[in-house]
Parts: structure tokens; C-alpha cells; sequence
């Protein structure tokens, strides 16, 4: 059983600059203003021969009852009940507050082993007050770190270490554990979408928990959040991104940071699950983000939000085929799927749509066969005569996938019209069911193994 660590404190010490420390990579946004971490977040903890899953968690705020900010709270208490042990992260610098105290002592009722964390202790001129008043606390000797600069992770990996289960301890003589037979790897899926379409609902709902922070204002989610989910013996890493808006609307800094995170989170997807609101669907923006994605070569399933607020679903899905088809060719033949996340319609509709796409997408498919399709629709409809001449398309074979990538061999195909190869495309995709799957074409000149041997 994985050993579970929650990173904690008030908002503004440092926790995600702790986090992204212990997992070894830039994973959550860290910003001067406070309260920039909304939702949990999990990643795989690495410090010497220590290996846990650790939690990011929202600052600790005394907050009126039903506010973003008492939920942001609420979250990170189910975070330490779920956790087997508390960083609790205080400012070196700052010294204690009164809230310090306050939930120090709410730390010590949850009978949950706590470990004090002095962050930005880079000075121990400056902070060395700061730290001896983190001793009062009454929750054992406080560990001066600077997560910013790696500073004393020495003295962290010994605290960690007096309370880590043997299972978390890696020895030098471990061997790596064996794949399963017959598992599958996760997918990851990362809904996309403008903000407040209810892609933090829709991620609830498939969990069946309230583990992402939803509002009906715009924006609660900023950074995103990366959670495991298994459907059907399938595994799947579920991604609630930020809602991208115009880069014209967006001001705020932080708002550009998490614009920033949301794109670097597509590149990193396998499929990427375009969020409509039914009631306002396929803008502008929709169809800009949709275009990001297919430029990423990332495979796309479109669902339709809050479908229960339709009054004529079919002439609204009539509607957003025929939008789609025409703005966005380049996936033509994309799977959709109505859903109502707030009631919970056709979830598992919306699971299988991402299966379907994910196995288009990594399409391996035999040269022979494919030879043999090019053959059938070159002698059906020949390449047009271009300045006099033909180009002939003559062998091509799958040099990629994910997207499914394609090199057609020949003469003179740099001069291949383009309608011409968007009919190559099209038939590709009916022919060996590739529909609603980013396809790339190579076009490349035949060599002649014995040009050579004539020169010679």
C-alpha cells in the first residue's frame, strides 16, 4: 500500500514550490498571490531512498461557510484524513501567525503524525526567530527548509524517514517490479474547454466524489489537476484543465499561467475531451481550442454539456455535426457525445467514445495493406496533370503513431494538389476506420538504388 504524505499550511508558504521539489519536476503553478492552489493535487514523491505519494493542497483559511475559500479548506482536510502523514508547511520569514496556530492545533486532534516544515529558510540570520517559534507549536522540531533553493531536504528525508512503513523504503538491492501481464497502460485524458462549461463536475461525477472544486463562477479551476480513475479494467489518468479564454481577454498573470499549464497539458494528453456548454455551444473559442488540440496531433472526443437544458436535442446535434464538419475538416468524422454531468447521463458513453479514439489513434497498420489501398485509389481516381506532368504515387508505409502518420513514395509528388491529398485522407480514414483521428501525409521523392551505380 502506497505511503500517503499531504503537504498543508495557510496559503503563501510555499507548499507547491514543495511539492514540485519532492516530485522532482515543475508540476504546480507558484505565484506571489496567495491562494493560487484550488484543488488537490497528487504526484509521486521521491526524497533519497524514500518513495510516497504526496498531496498539494489549497491554504488553510478560516473562511464564511459555503465560500470558495472554506471549500478550498474543506478539500484539504480530506486531504490529510487521507493521508498517513502532515507536512505542515509555516514562513520562516514571517514567523507564526495566529492561523499557524490555529490549525496547528487542528492538526494535533486529527492524531495524524505531523511534521513541522520552516519554509524559506534561506538565511538563518533572517529566519532562525521564525524557526524557534515554530518549536512552540507543540508538534516536535521543526525541519528549516528553503524548498525554493533545496535546502535542508537532508534533514526532511530523516524526519520522513523515522515515520515511513518499510514498504516506502527503497533498498539499492530492489529490483523493478515486473509489468502485469495483461495490463494497460493509463490513458490520459485531459478535458479541455472555456471556462465554466463544467469540466470539474463532469470529472466529479465520473468519480463519484467531490474531489475537484466547482462553482458556477468562472475560473475556479487554475491550475491542472492530474486524478487516477479505472473504467472497465481500463486505467485512465483524468485531467481538469482551466478553461482557455481569448488571449486578448486574458490580463491577469495568473490567468496566463494557467493558460500556459492547460496548453502544456494537451501536448502531454493522448485524448483530449473538448467540453461544450449545450446551452452556448461551439463558439469561437470552442473551435479555436479544438484547433489546438488537433495541431498538438492529439486524438478528440466532443461532448456536449448540460444536454438536459435542450429542448430539441437532434436539430442540436444536427446543428453541431454540421458546424464541426465544416470548420474543423481535419477531424472529420470525431465521435460526440451528450452528456449531463450534473445528473449524470451517458457517462459511460462518454468512456467508450475515449477508448474508441485512443485505439484509432494508435492505428498500426500493415504496409501490404495499405499498398494495396493506394494502388485501388490511384487507378480510381489518378493524380491530376500538373505543368504537364503527372505525379505517380507508387509505395508508401506507417512511419508513426499518435497521430497515425503515413510516407507516400513517388515521383514528382511535391506537386500533389492539396484537394488531392485530402481526398488520400479521407479515403485512409474510411477505409481502415481511422474517422475523427488527426491523419498526417509525407510525401517523398522514390530513390533509385542504382543512380549510383550509373554515375559510376
Amino acid at each position: 500500500m502506497t505511503w500517503r504524505v499531504a503537504i498543508v499550511g495557510r496559503p503563501n508558504v510555499g507548499k507547491s514550490t514543495l511539492f514540485n521539489r519532492l516530485i522532482g519536476r515543475r508540476r504546480a503553478l507558484v505565484d506571489d498571490t496567495p491562494g493560487v492552489t484550488r484543488d488537490r493535487r497528487e504526484g509521486e514523491g521521491r526524497l533519497g531512498d524514500l518513495r510516497f505519494a504526496v498531496y498539494d493542497t489549497a491554504g488553510l483559511e478560516e473562511a464564511p461557510a459555503k465560500s470558495i475559500a472554506a471549500r478550498m479548506t474543506e478539500q484539504s482536510q480530506r486531504a490529510v484524513a487521507d493521508s498517513d502523514l502532515a507536512l505542515f508547511v509555516v514562513d520562516a520569514r514571517e514567523g507564526l501567525t495566529p492561523h499557524d496556530t490555529h490549525f496547528a492545533n487542528w492538526l494535533r486532534r486529527t492524531g495524524k503524525p505531523v511534521i513541522v516544515v520552516a519554509n524559506k529558510a534561506e538565511s538563518a540570520a533572517r529566519t532562525g526567530f521564525g524557526v524557534a517559534e515554530a518549536a512552540g507549536l507543540g508538534l516536535g522540531e521543526p525541519i528549516a527548509v528553503s524548498a525554493e533553493h533545496g535546502e535542508g531536504f537532508a534533514d526532511l528525508h530523516a524526519a520522513l524517514k523515522a515515520h515511513a512503513p518499510p514498504e516506502a523504503i527503497e533498498n539499492d538491492d530492489d529490483e523493478p517490479e515486473a509489468p502485469v501481464e495483461g495490463t494497460k497502460p493509463d490513458i490520459r485524458v485531459a478535458l479541455i474547454g472555456r471556462p465554466n462549461v463544467g469540466k470539474s463536475t463532469l470529472i466529479n461525477r465520473l468519480l463519484g466524489d467531490e474531489r475537484m472544486l466547482t462553482s458556477p463562477e468562472p475560473g475556479t479551476t487554475r491550475d491542472a489537476i492530474s486524478t487516477p480513475f479505472e473504467w472497465q479494467g481500463q486505467r485512465f489518468r483524468l485531467i481538469d484543465t482551466a478553461g482557455l479564454r481569448r488571449k486578448a481577454r486574458i490580463d491577469d498573470p495568473l490567468e496566463k499561467m494557467s493558460a500556459g499549464d492547460t496548453i502544456r497539458n494537451v501536448r502531454e494528453a493522448h485524448v483530449c475531451v473538448l467540453v461544450l456548454d449545450a446551452t452556448q455551444m461551439l463558439e469561437n473559442q470552442d473551435l479555436q481550442i479544438a484547433r489546438l488540440a488537433a495541431e498538438e496531433g492529439r486524438a478528440i472526443v466532443v461532448c456536449a454539456n448540460k444536454w438536459d437544458l435542450i429542448d430539441d436535442p437532434q436539430a442540436a446535434l444536427r446543428k453541431l455535426r454540421d458546424r464541426m464538419e465544416i470548420s474543423m475538416p481535419q477531424i472529420k468524422g470525431v465521435i460526440f457525445v451528450t452528456v449531463s454531468a450534473l445528473q449524470g447521463r451517458k457517462l459511460d458513453e462518454l468512456m467508450a467514445a475515449i477508448v474508441t479514439m485512443h485505439e484509432r489513434w494508435n492505428a498500426d497498420l500493415p504496409t501490404p495493406k495499405l499498398n494495396r489501398w493506394l494502388e485501388g485509389v490511384v487507378q480510381a481516381h489518378p493524380p491530376p496533370i500538373v505543368q504537364g506532368k503527372r505525379p505517380r504515387p507508387r509505395f508508401m508505409r506507417q512511419v508513426g503513431q499518435r497521430p497515425p502518420t503515413f510516407a507516400i513514395f513517388g515521383n514528382k509528388l511535391v506537386s500533389l494538389p492539396d484537394d488531392y491529398q485530402r481526398y488520400l485522407v479521407n479515403s485512409l480514414r474510411e477505409t481502415f476506420g481511422l474517422q475523427g483521428v488527426v491523419v498526417r501525409l509525407q510525401l517523398r521523392a522514390s530513390t533509385n538504388p542504382y543512380d549510383d551505380r550509373k554515375r559510376r
